[in-house]
């Protein structure tokens, strides 16, 4: 700045002149860039590490252990939310394998899968094909955690749970996997097809059958569906009895 204008500026009082320095935030030198991308790096590879190490040691549980780690689980949000866990109920060495999407209000003040209308609707269909909850069935979630506010589950919550579950069809060693809803049928099968286009079909999930329909809460709101349902039992029914 030459001295005429500084003379200038001093005259209207505008001196003196102060002049932005570059923070953190608005600029980082190439070797601060370096070291910030190279600190975030070794974050993410903690991150992976860590779990990894988790989900090799849920493969190691037993039924004791993994309720108990469920029960304690603080791996996503959803744990801060909630007020049970929902680990799942029925015959340990079940035959059937239901897989809903996550607990709702009933089921987080229980601690019990598929309480209430969508309960009794489950059991109805279960009851149809010669089915009954806790004799050669078990029921669980893709979520052990109530997602707030009747959202569906997002990536990472399933993810952090999803050690879980394939720890539990280990122990089950179900023969017929039944997917109810869009969400379990999506994590199950990694897709994004919906529901209407997925059921009718026959599927496998590490080597063991898996079939689609809907979510009985589902069936509560659109009840044209519900033939749709009886359809997907019968041709459940049909696939189990030719896995015998």
């Amino acid at each position: 700045m030459n001295n005429r204008r500084k003379e200038i500026l001093k005259e209207l009082g505008l001196t003196p002149i102060w002049r932005i320095k570059p923070n953190d935030q608005q600029y980082h030198a190439p070797s601060q860039m370096h070291s910030v991308k190279k600190k975030r790096n070794k974050s993410q590879k903690l991150a992976i590490s860590i779990n990894q190490e988790r989900c090799s040691e849920i493969r190691q549980m037993n039924w004791s252990q993994l309720k108990t780690s469920v029960m304690h689980c603080t791996a996503c949000p959803l744990s801060h939310t909630r007020a049970h866990t929902v680990f799942g109920i029925g015959d340990e060495n079940a035959d059937w394998l239901y897989v809903g999407e996550g607990p709702g209000e009933k089921e987080d003040a229980t601690g019990e899968p598929f309480v209430g209308q969508a309960g009794e609707l489950l059991d109805n269909m279960l009851a149809a094909i010669g089915l009954k909850r806790g004799y050669r069935v078990y029921i669980t979630n893709i979520v052990k955690c109530r997602p707030p506010n009747n959202k569906n589950p997002d990536l990472n919550e399933i993810s952090q749970c999803e050690p879980y579950l394939e720890k539990q069809i280990a122990l089950i060693k179900p023969k017929l996997i039944v997917a109810l809803g869009k969400t379990a049928a999506q994590s199950l099968l990694k897709c994004n097809e919906n529901v209407s286009n997925l059921r009718g079909k026959l599927y496998e999930y590490s080597g063991i059958p898996l079939i689609v329909t809907y979510h009985p809460a589902y069936l509560l709101r659109v009840l044209s569906e519900k033939e749709k349902a009886w359809e997907d039992l019968c041709f459940a029914k049909a696939t189990m009895q030719s896995l015998l």
